[in-house]
């Protein structure tokens, strides 16, 4: 999985003083939880774009002074009227420890129900998953390139050996429904199947007729 690299600087004060102060300066107040201890620091609020304004997953390094920890978000507070950041939450990562998180689903290909007049019903954009940091991916790939009109693709067909979905394995993650203008493909393929034999029938007539 990719990261983004946070610098910042440990904070000495905790209090309400201090962290309005630190919000007035354009920086965000942050904790670092996972370890012997919380770690309190700061960083400017723009150092985190790549972060929080994205649809994609990322892990975090973050970067104090002499200090380097691998981390990943776990919660964030805007303010209720500018949106600006309050304040971020982030948990340590180990390399031998799982962590949970929830990761993007990627579609790929072109679903032969859509094409048909289907639905596309994206039900689920993002899964939580379980894994080790390093078997953390970057997004879930689904190919739909054979979902037809009443067809879903569930947890169950994408499980991965590494990691674990935090959901039921009958979850829906995509489906395609049918519509007003959509097509029953089966009866559309047994129409073809049915004009290529008349067609074969209707060609070998005029051959026996111009053998004799």
């Amino acid at each position: 999985m990719k990261s983004i690299t946070i610098k910042g600087s440990q904070r000495e004060s905790v209090g309400k003083v201090s962290t309005k102060a630190l919000r007035n300066a354009g920086k965000v107040p942050c904790v670092l939880y996972g370890g012997d201890k919380p770690v309190h620091f700061s960083a400017d609020e723009i150092a985190f774009k790549d972060l929080v304004y994205t649809p994609n997953a990322h892990t975090v390094v973050i970067e104090l002074e002499d200090e380097k920890f691998a981390a990943v978000m776990q919660d964030i507070q805007f303010h209720p009227v500018t949106d600006n950041i309050l304040h971020i939450d982030f948990y340590q990562l180990f390399e031998d420890k799982p962590i949970t998180m929830r990761i993007p689903v990627r579609l790929e290909g072109n679903s032969p129900g859509v094409k048909n007049g289907g639905r596309l019903l994206f039900r689920k954009r993002k899964l939580s998953i379980r894994a080790l940091p390093d078997l953390l991916p970057d997004f879930i790939t689904i190919d739909i390139s054979k979902l037809r009109i009443g067809q879903t693709i569930a947890v169950e067909t994408v499980l991965n050996d590494d990691y674990t979905f935090l959901h039921p394995d009958s979850t829906a993650i995509v489906q395609v429904k049918a519509s007003r203008t959509s097509v029953d493909e089966e009866l559309e393929d047994e129409d073809e199947e049915g004009a290529e034999g008349e067609a074969t029938e209707g060609g070998e007539a005029p051959e026996a007729e111009a053998a004799e």
